[in-house]
């Protein structure tokens, strides 16, 4: 079995004690500038790697927090991750990522795993089909930050975008674009985004004199939105406000499957505005989320907590803007 690298190992290579070794390896001020640099190029010599875990049990802290989302393979999260690890890096800190498929359970699991593992804190975007594993979090008073969704009535930390308005503005285009039967594909009702996007859609159409047209929830996904659009081959529709934009780009798929043009028969507005959105033809118009601001602020509000900067539980709702491209 290979034999790791220990301070007394540098120590005796350097030729210095070992409380020097520690001391130039912690960036302590009291050593010289020639002293440390030797000791450090006889680390790098010798391969030497920090315990961490034996750091965790001396300073009681891990310098890694957890983070759960609900599908890695939605470019929305990678960009999201993005400014999580922007922000962790400046202050030293690793990540372990949980990815749970949507799936509660898997929610649970990730949760229980990250404690388990002693993560500082957890940044965590929830399925909200249930709540259970949040309410233990604060129970626990487990440091942690809710990203992307609302509770209501919470107490708790919370980064999320304003999607009543980001449903009222796709809806509002759609409308002055002259479009009247809008078909909405939603995600699960039970999620605050699927909810306030919808309230914002029915607010649009309310000023143009119009009840909500038709609205159908489905799983997420580009499969899901493909087939249901497929299975409403019969209903008339001239536009489609779509709960993301991998929705939007499985409907510009469908719509062509169906002989329907884009956007002469039918207008497409997204959410998330994903890099995707400017690459696809036609490209899309999308309601744009700042997701790398949406992963940095909830690093800095779980960082605030685990240094105790703040007792209060902080909101951060992040404005919308709506990006007008070829599919309407």
């Amino acid at each position: 079995m290979k034999k790791f690298v220990t301070i007394k190992d540098i120590a005796i290579r350097a030729g210095v004690s070992i409380n020097t070794v520690s001391r130039a390896l912690n960036n302590k001020p009291d050593i010289s500038p020639q002293t440390k640099q030797k000791v450090l190029q006889a680390a790098k010599e010798l391969g030497y790697i920090k315990d961490l875990n034996a750091l965790s049990l001396k300073n009681g802290t891990t310098k890694t927090i957890g983070v759960v989302f609900e599908d890695s393979s939605n470019p929305f999260y990678a960009e999201v991750f993005k400014g999580i690890e922007y922000s962790a890096k400046k202050y030293d800190y690793q990540i372990i990522l949980m990815n749970t498929e949507r799936d509660y359970i898997n929610e649970i699991q990730a949760v229980k795993t990250l404690i388990e593992k002693r993560v500082d804190g957890i940044i965590i975007s929830p399925t909200q089909f249930d709540d259970e594993d949040i309410k233990h979090l604060t129970t626990l008073n487990y440091p942690f930050v809710i990203l992307g969704v609302h509770f209501e009535d919470s107490q708790i930390d919370e980064v999320y975008s304003d999607d009543f308005k980001g449903g009222y503005l796709a809806t509002k285009h759609l409308l002055e674009k002259g479009k009247r039967k809008i078909l909405m594909i939603n995600g699960y009702m039970y999620k605050s985004v699927a909810k306030m996007r919808y309230l914002g859609y029915v607010k649009a159409l309310e000023e143009f004199g119009l009840q909500p047209y038709k609205m159908v929830e489905i799983e997420e996904g580009y499969d899901s939105c493909f087939n249901k659009i497929i299975e409403l081959k019969g209903l008339e529709y001239d536009g489609i406000f779509c709960f993301n934009d991998v929705f939007a780009i499985a409907a510009l798929k469908a719509l062509r499957t169906l002989g329907k043009s884009v956007p002469k028969d039918v207008s497409v507005v997204g959410y998330d505005d994903i890099a995707y959105a400017s690459f696809v033809h036609p490209t899309i118009t999308t309601v744009r989320i700042d997701k790398f601001q949406e992963g940095t602020i909830a690093f800095e509000l779980l960082y605030e907590r685990l240094n105790q900067r703040r007792e209060k539980p902080k909101q951060v709702i992040l404005d919308v803007d709506l990006v007008v491209r070829e599919s309407t």
